[in-house]
C-alpha cells in the first residue's frame, strides 16, 4: 500500500447509534485531511408543523422526536411554555418531574451501555454475540433497563412517549403507596448499577485526549439533571467553569449553522468547537454526585469529583454514563422516600404574549427549546437545539484525530477495515441517538 496515496473511507450507514447517518473521510499522504459526519436523515420540520398550535401542545408533539429521551423534550418544553407564561412549576410538582427524568436516564444510559456500546470494548459485533459470552452482563443491564421503564410507566403512563405529563406538571400524579413498588427495583438497579461500574472501569480503553470545550447545565448543590444555568469549562483548565450565562441568552452564544453535506446543523459556541453531555456534566458538576456515586467514580478511575475531577478521554464515556445510572438511582430512591401527593397535579398555565426559553440535560447532552406565543397561546417561533447537532463537529474532530494516532502509529499498514472500525467506536462514544442494532455499516474505500 502506498503511503503517498489518497484513500478515500465511504461509510455508508451508521447503526447502534439512532438516527441515519454516515462517515466520509479522506486520507492523502498519511495524513487526515477530511472528515465529514454525514446526516442524510429526512429533515423532520418539527420547529416549522409547531408554529400555530396550542401553547398546551409542544410536550407532546416534541416527546416524539426522540423514543429513547422523549422527557428530555417534554420537560425542556414545559419549562420554555411555563417562562413564556411566567408560572413555575416547584415543590412536589418539580421532584416528580425529576424522578420521571431519573427514569429516562437510567433507561438510556443502561441500553447505551450494555447494547450498544460494550460490545466495542469486548471485541462482538453486537449484543448478541456479547451475551453468549456475558450473559450476566446483559441480564444485568436489562435489569437496570426495566426499573428505568418502570418509573416511566409509573409516572409518564407509558415507558415510551409518556401520556402524563403536561404543561404545568401531570394529568394524575401517584399516591405515595404508587410509588414504593418501584423502590424493589430501583434498589436491585442500585447494586447493578455499581457492579456496572466496576464492569465498564476495567474495559482496555484507547488513549484519547478531547480538548473542546466544554458546555453543561451548573445547579449548585446537586447534579444538574432537570434544570440549571448553562456552564462552560473551557478546557484543560480543571476549575470550575469560567463563565456562566442565562437560558435565555443561550442563542447569543450557541450559534447554529448548516453544512453542505449534512441535514443536521452543526453549532459553535463563542465560536469554538464545544462538547455537551456525560464528560461535560461531569467536570462541572461532578462535585455534587450523591455520595455513592462519588465512591464509585473514584473507584473507577475518574479521578476525585468532590475536587473537580475532569475526564477527558472520549473513550471512557462508558464509566461516566454508568456512574450517572448510579446517581439516578439514588436520586430516584430520596425523592421516592420523602414523596407527599401534591394538592393538584398541574397548576393552570393560562396563555399570555411573550417568549421563553427552557433547558435540561437529556443523556446525550444540554437539549434547549425557545418558543414564542400570541396573547391566546398560540406559537409563533420554536427553536429546539439538540445535544448531537450540537456535538457533530466535535465527533468529526474526534474521529479525524483518532485516525490519524492510528496512522501515525503503523502507517499504510492500517487497512481500511480497521480504520471503519475504530471510526465506528469513536462516533459511539458520544452516544449520537439510536435507530437500529444489527451490523454496523457498509464501507467502501475509492483509491486514486
Amino acid at each position: 500500500m502506498n503511503p503517498r496515496e489518497t484513500r478515500v473511507l465511504q461509510l455508508d450507514a451508521l447503526a447502534r447509534v439512532e438516527g441515519e447517518a454516515a462517515l466520509h473521510l479522506r486520507i492523502e499522504d498519511g495524513s487526515v485531511t477530511g472528515t465529514r459526519l454525514r446526516v442524510y436523515e429526512p429533515p423532520r420540520l418539527f420547529e416549522a408543523f409547531l408554529i400555530g398550535r396550542g401553547h398546551t401542545e409542544p410536550p407532546d408533539i416534541t416527546s416524539r422526536i426522540c423514543g429513547i429521551c422523549p422527557v428530555a423534550y417534554q420537560m425542556s418544553a414545559c419549562q420554555a411554555i411555563e417562562q413564556a407564561c411566567a408560572v413555575p412549576v416547584d415543590g412536589p410538582l418539580a421532584e416528580l418531574r425529576r424522578l420521571l427524568y431519573c427514569g429516562e436516564w437510567i433507561e438510556s444510559h443502561a441500553l447505551h451501555i450494555h447494547l450498544l456500546h460494550a460490545p466495542d470494548f469486548l471485541g462482538c459485533a453486537d449484543v448478541v454475540e456479547l451475551a453468549r459470552g456475558q450473559r450476566a452482563a446483559v441480564e444485568r443491564g436489562l435489569r437496570i433497563k426495566q426499573a428505568g421503564n418502570a418509573v416511566l410507566e409509573q409516572l409518564g403512563g407509558r415507558a415510551v412517549h409518556p401520556v402524563n405529563v403536561r404543561v404545568g406538571g401531570f394529568y394524575r400524579t401517584p399516591e405515595p403507596a404508587e410509588l414504593q413498588p418501584l423502590t424493589v427495583r430501583l434498589r436491585q438497579a442500585r447494586e447493578d448499577a455499581l457492579e456496572t461500574v466496576c464492569w465498564v472501569a476495567a474495559f482496555d480503553f484507547p488513549e484519547a485526549v478531547c480538548d473542546h470545550d466544554l458546555l453543561a447545565l451548573r445547579d449548585p448543590g446537586r447534579y444538574a439533571i432537570d434544570s440549571g444555568t448553562p456552564a462552560v469549562m473551557a478546557h484543560p483548565e480543571q476549575s470550575p467553569p469560567t463563565r456562566q450565562f442565562p437560558v435565555a441568552d443561550y442563542e447569543k452564544h450557541v450559534s447554529e449553522g448548516q453544512v453542505p453535506h449534512s441535514t443536521a446543523r452543526t453549532a459553535s459556541l463563542d465560536g469554538r468547537r464545544f462538547l455537551t453531555g456525560p464528560l461535560a456534566r461531569y467536570a462541572i458538576s461532578g462535585r455534587w454526585l450523591h455520595p455513592v456515586a462519588a465512591e464509585a467514580a473514584r473507584d473507577a478511575g475518574l479521578g476525585d469529583p468532590d475536587r473537580g475531577a475532569v475526564c477527558d478521554n472520549p473513550f471512557r464515556s462508558i464509566v461516566v454514563r454508568a456512574v450517572e445510572i448510579v446517581q439516578a438511582v439514588e436520586e430516584a430512591l430520596w425523592i421516592i422516600e420523602r414523596y407527599e401527593r401534591p394538592p393538584r397535579p398541574a397548576v393552570e398555565v393560562p396563555p399570555r404574549e411573550g417568549g421563553g426559553a427552557g433547558a435540561t440535560e437529556a443523556p446525550r447532552g444540554l437539549l434547549y427549546h425557545r418558543y414564542a406565543l400570541d396573547r391566546d397561546g398560540t406559537l409563533t417561533a420554536a427553536r429546539i437545539i439538540a445535544p448531537t447537532a450540537q456535538n457533530q463537529t466535535a465527533i468529526e474532530e474526534d474521529v479525524r484525530r483518532t485516525v490519524q494516532a492510528r496512522l501515525d502509529q503503523d502507517g499504510p499498514a492500517a487497512d481500511d477495515e480497521e480504520l471503519s472500525l475504530l471510526c465506528e467506536r469513536t462516533i459511539r462514544n458520544h452516544d449520537p441517538c439510536i435507530s437500529c442494532s444489527a451490523h454496523f455499516l457498509r464501507l467502501t474505500s475509492d483509491r486514486a
